[in-house]
Order: structure tokens, then C-alpha cells, then sequence
């Protein structure tokens, strides 16, 4: 791994947080329940991707995970030990309704409900994500999300989920990265379903959108707590280009903006596709999946905007060169070059280090959407902990870069964006995805043999954090 603190970013030590700020962390259904046979939960597009021999790294599967579903009371213990306002958590959709559609799993609503009375009960705000990518497995085999029909089904679940625990949750997230489900999972198929289908991804892109809206409006007819927040989550990209004297690069940027950020905060934010995103996939598709009244049911109002974000992207045109990555599975931008600056440390996923791609981002969105209240909802690095021989987990590396980009999103915050809160990703390590369990995320160490939770360095400097409410020093000696 290389050493984050060169180039080193500014640490605003002492930096304090705005009144009402909001600091968690977060985490996702499939990553860390485990129990997927239990309680009639359905199978999900994830527990058929993972048992695909060759889909993840090892073979690992999110069967047991973190045992969540267990060990419920000593997480939400742990969470409590942190000092944590509030905790983003993920419902899995085949645990409600595993069909996908019809018949309510009553077992699946009791977890939940016990999730939620148990944050309240330690004074942490429960922030519920519907959909973390772990559609019903019975829905994918009518077609996933390219078909409107799966939009609709989201719809009703989310109706279920809002009247059996809308009394009492404080923020709803619909989705959480349609990006991700889309790209990820119908156009690279390095997630489930495991996918490789250009014009079924930007199908699968317009009907996450429409989802969402048709959810909010489910929600808010069936949620009774009057205070309750409303949300969304997206993955956008801070997108530089290679060359910033080529005009080709530049038009690169803008046209990888268009299909990476555009396509969500477009319909989203303010109702219409971006037309450098219709232009680009103009011989991949004619949209004509768009019906009349699907924009105006996308633009929701909503009470926060979430921002997930790890690294900048630098893109530009041309054949590839030496440290290149291709853009080849992404519609619209096959034609592109990715590279990865060599003079910039890595997470362990190999993604660079600069949390000044943070800070612009979120000067990007205030430019484009004015006052838009803003939440990081997810934001950490990867690496490679152990427990020491002391007992500890010394992860060095993170409270770096967690510093460094609470420091940007305080700077972001100075020049007018408003930001409303940060969630650490993610409360304990986990099932990542096609990584499986080789990377580790979390603030919470996870023995995956043992089941044993050992809180890290980061986790004493997050509730450093929350207990100052002003940006610690990266120097473990000065916590209280």
C-alpha cells in the first residue's frame, strides 16, 4: 500500500461541525445480515451472483456475513458505544416481500422493527435505505430493472415498509446508487445479475429513476411520523480531465458527467435527461422507454440529497495508453480512457487518494441545484487491517483519510454548500461485493471466523468526533 500522507491533504484540526450536523455510519442488508435461509427471506439477484462459480473473489457469498440478523443487540450496542447520531441501514426487499411482489413476510418486518425500536432506544436516528441492491431473485428472472413492471413492484414495497415503520423512522432513502445497479450490474456485470446489455442498462438506468419517484410518492402516503425526511443516494463522480489543454478531454468530461452523474441528478433534481447523455447513446437506444409523465413523477420534492463518494476519475479521448483503464462496457463513453495518477496514493481497491475531489463536487452540486441539503452518506477507504498484538486495530491509513475528507466537506460548508451531515462507510468490515471479504471497510473490525467486533482506531477518532463536534487530530494520544 502506499503512504497516504504523501501527497498529504489538509487536516482542519479543531475545525468545528455546523449546529445540527449529523454523523453515523453506514451499512447494507446483504453485506452484513447473513441469515439469507432464515425467516422466509426469498433469495435475492446477490445470493444467485455470488454462488456463481468465478462472480467473486474466493467464492465468498453474504450467507453468514456479518451475522447481523443474530448479533442485533451487540451491534446496536456497538453503535451506541460510538456515540453515533445516527445509523443508515439498508432493508433487504426479499425479507419483506420474497416474491418480489404479493405476500408480506411478517418475520421480515419484526427484524426491522427491532432495528429501529432499538436505535431509538439509544438515542440514534434511524436513517432506512429501501433498496442496496439486493433486488428478489424472482424479479430479475421476469426481467430486473430494465422492465417498468419492476419500478411498480418497488412501489408497493416500499408502501408495505413506509405504513409498518413510517411511525417512527427518521430519514427514508429509496435507493442507494442506481449507478451502480445499473452500470454494475447490466452493462460491466462485475455485480449482480451479472449482466453485459447496453440499451437493457439505460432501460434499468430510467426505471431506478422512476422507482424512486413512484417510492416517494408511496411513502408519503403512507408514512405517519409528520417529520419524517426524504431522500435518494447517488454515487456521483468527480470527473478531470487527463489533459486539461485538450479540448477532446474536456468534451470527454462532459460527456462522462452526462452518463455517470447527469442521468440520476437530471430526472431526479430537475426533471429532464441531460441531451449530451441522449446524444451519446443516440446508436444504443432512442428512449422512447421515457412515457409521458415519467419525468414529472422522478422529480420528487425531497429533504436531503445523498452523496456517496471514495476518489476523482480523469478521463479523456483517444486510444489508450500505457496506465489507461477503458470505458468500453459504459454507454455512451466506449470510445473514453480512465487513468489513475501514479503520483497519488491508493485504498486497498486501488482507488487514488484526493479529497480535494470531494470538495469540488460538492461546489459542482451547490452550482447546479443552489441550496440543496446534502449528506455524505457514504464516504472511507479500504485496507488491509489486522489485530495487533495488542489488541488493537491501528488502522492508521483511514483516520487519515477520514480527517482529510471531513476537512474538505467543512471546507465545501465554508463556501456555502450545505451540507447536513457524514456518514462513515461503514459501521464494520464486510461482504464487499465481488471482493468478497478480502477488503475491509469498516471503522469495527470483523473476525469472520469468530464473529468477533473490534473496534479500530478510526472508531475512536469518529467518536472523537461526535463528542467534540469539531474535527480531532489524526493523533490517537489526543482523543479524550
Amino acid at each position: 500500500m502506499n503512504d497516504m500522507s504523501t501527497p498529504r491533504f489538509a487536516t482542519l484540526t479543531g475545525a468545528r461541525l455546523p449546529e445540527g450536523f449529523v454523523v453515523g455510519t453506514a451499512t447494507a442488508s446483504y453485506q452484513i445480515e447473513g441469515a439469507v435461509h432464515e425467516d422466509g427471506r426469498g433469495p435475492s439477484i446477490w445470493d444467485t451472483f455470488s454462488h456463481t462459480p468465478g462472480k467473486t473473489l474466493n467464492g465468498d457469498t453474504g450467507d453468514v456475513a456479518c451475522d447481523h440478523y443474530h448479533r442485533l443487540d451487540e451491534d446496536l450496542d456497538l453503535m451506541a458505544s460510538y456515540g453515533l447520531d445516527a445509523y443508515r441501514f439498508s432493508i433487504a426487499w426479499p425479507r419483506i416481500v420474497p416474491g418480489g411482489t404479493g405476500a408480506v413476510n411478517q418475520a421480515g418486518i419484526d427484524f426491522y422493527s427491532r432495528l429501529v425500536d432499538g436505535l431509538l432506544e439509544r438515542g440514534i436516528k434511524p436513517v432506512a435505505t429501501l433498496y442496496h441492491w439486493d433486488l428478489p431473485q424472482v424479479l430479475e428472472d421476469d426481467g430486473g430493472w430494465p422492465l417498468r413492471g419492476t419500478a411498480n413492484a418497488f412501489a408497493n414495497y416500499a408502501e408495505v415498509v413506509g405504513a409498518a415503520l413510517g411511525d417512527r423512522v427518521h430519514q427514508w432513502t429509496t435507493l442507494n446508487e442506481p449507478w451502480c445497479a445499473a452500470y454494475l450490474g447490466y452493462s460491466e456485470g462485475v455485480h449482480a445479475p451479472g449482466r453485459r446489455e447496453p440499451e437493457p442498462t439505460l432501460r434499468a438506468v430510467h426505471h431506478l429513476n422512476l422507482a424512486h419517484g413512484l417510492a416517494l410518492q408511496a411513502l408519503r402516503a403512507t408514512v405517519s411520523k409528520p417529520d419524517a425526511q426524504y431522500s435518494v443516494t447517488n454515487n456521483l463522480q468527480t470527473v478531470r480531465p487527463i489533459d486539461p489543454d485538450s479540448a477532446d478531454d474536456l468534451a470527454a468530461v462532459a460527456r462522462t458527467k452526462a452518463m455517470h452523474n447527469g442521468v440520476f441528478t437530471g430526472p431526479q433534481l430537475a426533471g429532464a435527461y441531460p441531451e449530451l447523455a441522449i446524444e451519446a447513446t443516440r446508436g444504443v437506444t432512442d428512449w422512447s422507454f421515457v412515457l409521458d409523465g415519467d419525468l414529472e413523477t422522478i422529480k420528487q420534492p425531497i429533504d436531503v440529497f445523498g452523496l456517496n463518494w471514495y476518489n476523482p476519475h480523469w478521463v479523456g479521448a483517444g486510444p489508450l495508453q500505457d496506465g489507461d483503464d477503458g470505458l468500453q462496457s459504459t454507454p455512451g463513453l466506449t470510445d473514453l480512457r480512465l487513468r489513475r495518477p501514479a503520483h497519488l496514493a491508493q485504498t486497498q481497491m486501488g482507488w487514488p487518494i484526493d479529497p480535494t475531489g470531494l470538495e469540488e463536487i460538492l461546489l459542482d452540486l451547490h452550482a447546479e441545484f443552489g441550496d440543496l441539503p446534502i449528506a455524505i452518506t457514504e464516504n472511507g477507504s479500504a485496507s488491509d487491517d489486522v489485530v495487533g498484538p495488542d489488541g488493537a486495530v491501528h488502522d492508521t491509513q483511514r483516520v487519515e483519510y477520514l480527517a482529510t475528507h471531513l476537512s474538505a466537506v467543512h471546507r465545501a460548508i465554508e463556501a456555502g454548500v450545505n451540507v447536513q451531515g457524514y456518514f462513515a462507510w461503514s459501521l464494520m468490515d464486510n461482504f464487499e461485493w465481488s471482493w468478497g471479504y478480502e477488503r475491509r471497510f469498516g471503522i469495527t473490525h470483523v473476525d469472520y471466523e469468530t464473529q468477533v467486533r473490534t473496534p479500530k482506531d478510526s472508531a475512536g477518532w469518529l467518536r472523537e468526533l461526535i463528542r467534540t463536534r469539531a474535527i480531532p487530530s489524526t493523533d490517537p494520544a489526543s482523543w479524550g
